[in-house]
């Protein structure tokens, strides 16, 4: 059973940094792309970043240059540092694991609010 927790959210003024945490299991961790998606109030989910298996990754061009995304295979764990956070990046973040067979699995969610 795939099981993915995030963690890490929080509120925090305009400038400042959050570090997100994803905590993988039931997959082969080394095999998956994993992303970080999110979702604002009445907005789709859109894709923050992404990471392939062998380490390439991308990103939403609203982010480029302030979060980093990575991840750590021995602990299973997907990363997503964000830097220089401003109110629009306000939303609830997500990760999502794709796995070789093609099986999408999502976290539960975890707020991210930047506000003065």
């Amino acid at each position: 059973q795939v099981q993915l927790v995030e963690s890490g959210g929080g509120l925090v003024q305009p400038g400042g940094s959050l570090r997100l945490s994803c905590v993988a299991s039931g997959i082969i961790f080394r095999l998956t792309t994993l992303g970080w998606y999110r979702q604002a109030p009445g907005k789709q989910r859109e894709l923050v970043a992404a990471i392939s298996s062998g380490g390439s990754t991308n990103y939403a061009d609203s982010v480029k240059g302030r979060f980093t995304i990575s991840r750590d295979n021995a602990e299973k764990t997907l990363y997503l540092q964000m830097n220089s956070l401003k109110p629009e990046d306000t939303a609830v973040y997500y990760c999502k694991v794709t796995t070789t067979s093609g099986y999408n699995g999502w976290g539960q969610g975890t707020q991210v609010t930047v506000s003065s």
